[in-house]
């Protein structure tokens, strides 16, 4: 079986992922998985699809990920192998789905208005 092509998008962050059947190796931006997030809940995040339908250790990923922060990157790499799964399993749609893996986070940063410091925040009122 060929290597397919999956997107997967969250925030600012494009994550591209290659799967092909395998031994389990997870490659982020030619980084072990581990390297690439140290940080065992956004770990957590990233693999979630694989922990939820029990495939770990059965597919080789290849994912180069763009844009945004290690959060954004990891909801990123967590879209694309949820599409990438119910791509290659047959059985697995109805349990991504039921966790809410399929659907595209669309939370995007608020821009900065005119005449405010931030987003929402405002300059202190002052009456005299």
């Amino acid at each position: 079986m060929a290597q397919a092509n999956y997107i997967g998008r969250r925030k600012t962050s494009t994550a591209r992922l290659y799967i092909k059947p395998g031994s389990g190796n997870i490659l982020i931006n030619n980084t072990p998985f581990d390297e690439y997030f140290p940080i065992k809940a956004i770990q957590n995040i990233a693999s979630l699809p694989l922990s939820v339908t029990e495939t770990e250790g059965k597919y080789d990923i290849k994912v180069t990920v763009r844009g945004g922060g290690k959060s954004g990157q990891a909801g990123a790499v967590q879209h694309a192998l949820a599409r990438a799964i119910d791509g290659e399993e047959t059985d697995a749609h109805s349990i991504l789905k039921e966790h809410g893996l399929l659907t595209r986070d669309d939370r995007m940063v608020e821009r900065k208005k005119p005449g405010q410091p931030k987003a929402r925040k405002k300059f202190q009122f002052s009456k005299r």
